[in-house]
């Protein structure tokens, strides 16, 4: 699906299915250096079965436009921006790891716009080491390898793998790449410096009122399960459920991943509740 977004070009999957915003609306954000295709077992599956998914491409990834944007804020904007111009009024927001950050912000922004709240391998703060940051400013390629060996939780997986004979490492590292050479303005430090920067998040977290999920890779050593506990504690209301997996879960778990999502979804409120007002009898 092909949107315009501020004069420019914005994409967004939606699962092999017309987009049809009378259904219940689900987006799926993705994280650094990547773009929709590593929601695909997912997306696929929830729009098959009765939601309106739109898995986004963020600005200067993918098939959507650049420039990539400097910030989460910045981008939670473009979210709500896109679900204006795709018609959709509420929805649930899914994010991996920056994208997480991305859902957070947004319910802070226009929390009547978002139904639920599902955050994959997130943490905050979502520091960047200096180390990683520089390397990324300066040799992307370092650090595409760098952070796809510390993202999973073997670098050779077993052939129980859900995809055996497909290589899980392999197809993460030529996505970023695939990013740089369609995106070469240092996007990697631009998406790192976002999540290092993004000042909101425990008072984000802090005003959330809905529906929320967590997944932890119980393997991630990106964002530690340990890491998490201001964003759980602020948000007491939320489930948590851990995978066996690192930070890249919907490649590395895809049917733990998915069972947590359409479970999770299917118990979510899309309807704004209505105020009923009660009026008294005149005698």
């Amino acid at each position: 699906m092909q949107l315009e977004i501020n004069g420019a070009s914005a994409y967004a999957y939606t699962g092999g299915k017309a987009f049809d915003r009378s259904l219940p609306a689900i987006v799926l954000i993705h994280g650094a250096q990547n773009d929709h295709s590593v929601w695909a077992l997912q997306s696929r599956y929830l729009a098959h079965h009765g939601h309106a998914v739109l898995a986004v491409d963020l600005p200067g990834h993918g098939r959507s436009s650049g420039p990539a944007l400097a910030s989460v804020e910045a981008m939670a904007d473009w979210i709500l921006a896109l679900l204006r111009t795709a018609g959709v009024s509420r929805a649930l927001l899914a994010g991996h790891s920056m994208g997480s950050l991305i859902a957070l912000e947004a319910s802070r922004r226009s929390p009547e716009t978002v139904a639920g709240l599902a955050l994959l391998g997130t943490t905050w703060p979502m520091k960047v080491s200096d180390a990683l940051l520089e390397t990324a400013r300066t040799d992307e390629a370092a650090a595409i390898d760098m952070v796809n060996i510390w993202s999973h939780s073997s670098i050779a997986h077993k052939p129980s793998c859900p995809g055996p004979g497909f290589s899980v490492m392999g197809g993460a590292r030529r996505l970023m790449q695939r990013m740089s050479a369609r995106n070469p303005a240092q996007l990697f430090y631009t998406d790192f410096s976002a999540c290092n920067g993004y000042a909101n998040g425990e008072a984000a977290a802090a005003a959330v009122r809905c529906p929320t999920l967590f997944v932890f890779g119980k393997k991630d050593v990106m964002t530690p399960p340990r890491s998490t506990k201001l964003l759980t504690a602020a948000i007491k209301h939320g489930k948590i459920v851990n995978v066996d997996a690192g930070h890249q879960m919907m490649a590395e778990a895809p049917d733990a991943v998915l069972d947590a999502l359409a479970c999770f979804a299917a118990s979510v409120r899309y309807q704004e509740p209505q105020e009923t007002q009660e009026t008294e009898e005149t005698p």
